[in-house]
């Protein structure tokens, strides 16, 4: 066995027992306190919903645990087991071996082969789990039309992009990790730029607001927070899920203000205001922009990385390559790398966490703490989320606080 073969199954193991460790752990602590509501959402919840919530989150970590258990083997049968040399070749007597279009269709195979697996956890989800709990509104043919969708808009985005990747590899020398991270960046802002206009369309329809007087609300704290949007918009996610939401999106003059119907519905308009004035605060603190400048930093460390590894002849040998080339090395990068960063999830959840009390110390500074705690617990109460998470499993995975310390920082704030 090659050492870094070990060290991959060494790292695999400990990332797939990790996960699985931190699911069992998260569904005791769940079930431990699912007979009695924490004290400050005694006022608020009952013990129904309370429960519900518990199954909810019980149910949904089940299947994650199964989704880890059949990444980590679709990570083995790829590497070790050398699935993607046999795929590799597979392509090389259909194209030739070098060739562009060898390298995108060993790319593309592997993301299918990837998306087809999460096609039945994706099914179980929307139509056992969520249907089960009563959230789910998709239709099996939405749900088929969504997984089209989803695939051509993919492939038309991912075969240019993987192309273009391709083609600097081959041809910008040593410096090409440089080029392809500087054309990441321009096909992520790209994205960005057109997700409102042309992509968010392909899913959901989207109408101006009407509501005046959830209008007249947003309208006075946009002005009171100096922001300016191209328009209030309703999204018809009622379609799919009866989850509530609220979400800004796009950038310069693209930039928008997206309501679900499902919040509409639910929240009083003042506490719809107190949601906005959320998000607001990660505009204000300039979150999005942060939260883009450190992933297009970690991407640039990648990159040269792999400009590294690809270099090397273990790197290939030991995870089950024995004819190397640059989209071989890319799938190899990518599939090995969130197996060696597996301690290091924390870190970003923190960095996540900070900036969401960082948000709502701004909502309530333009508008009462009061109502957006109202908010905060209605949308726990309706979506099923978990008041009593455990706390080593939230500190790896939840990019929000718990909802206790974030109404219990609230609840400290005096609102001008």
């Amino acid at each position: 066995m090659y050492p870094f073969t070990a060290a991959f199954l060494a790292a695999l193991a400990l990332a797939t027992a990790g996960h699985l460790w931190l699911s069992l752990r998260h569904m005791r602590h769940v079930r431990a306190h699912r007979g009695r509501v924490p004290d400050q959402f005694a006022p608020r919840l009952n013990l129904e919903a309370h429960q519900r919530a518990a199954d909810y989150t019980i149910a949904r970590t089940r299947l994650t645990m199964i989704e880890t258990l059949a990444g980590a083997g679709f990570a083995l049968v790829l590497t070790v087991a050398g699935g993607l040399q046999w795929l590799s070749g597979a392509w090389s007597r259909v194209f030739e071996f070098a060739g562009y279009a060898h390298g995108i269709a060993l790319i593309a195979g592997v993301v299918s082969i990837a998306g087809a697996i999460d096609v039945p956890f994706a099914a179980w989800r929307t139509f056992v789990i969520e249907a089960r709990f009563g959230f789910n509104r998709t239709s099996a043919h939405l749900f088929a039309a969504d997984l089209a969708k989803q695939a051509a808009l993919g492939f038309a985005l991912g075969i240019p992009l993987v192309f273009c990747v391709l083609w600097l590899m081959a041809w910008m020398g040593k410096l090409w990790w440089l080029y392809v991270w500087l054309t990441w960046m321009g096909f992520n802002l790209l994205v960005v730029a057109i997700y409102p206009s042309f992509i968010a369309p392909l899913f959901n329809r989207f109408a101006p607001l009407e509501d005046e007087a959830v209008r007249g609300r947003i309208e006075s704290l946009l002005d009171r927070c100096g922001f300016r949007s191209q328009g209030l918009f309703v999204m018809d996610s009622s379609r799919r899920s009866s989850h509530g939401n609220a979400y800004f999106t796009g950038f310069g003059r693209t930039k928008r203000i997206v309501l679900f119907d499902t919040l509409l519905a639910r929240l009083a308009p003042r506490e719809i205001e107190a949601v906005l004035a959320h998000e607001l605060g990660h505009f204000s603190r300039r979150h999005v922009w942060k939260r883009m400048a450190l992933m297009f930093a970690a991407a640039l460390a990648m990159l040269w990385l792999l400009g590294q590894l690809m270099q090397t002849g273990w790197f290939y040998a030991g995870l089950g390559v024995s004819t190397p080339s640059t989209a071989a090395a890319l799938v190899l990068f990518f599939v090995a790398l969130p197996q060696f960063g597996f301690l290091l999830e924390p870190l970003a959840t923190l960095y996540s966490r900070r900036q969401e009390f960082e948000a709502d110390a701004y909502a309530a500074a333009h508008a009462p703490a009061e109502d957006l705690i109202e908010a905060l617990v209605k949308l726990y109460r309706d979506n099923a989320a978990t008041l009593t998470p455990d706390p080593v499993h939230s500190a790896f995975y939840d990019s929000h606080p718990p909802a206790m310390q974030r109404i219990a920082r609230l609840q400290a704030v005096r609102t001008p």
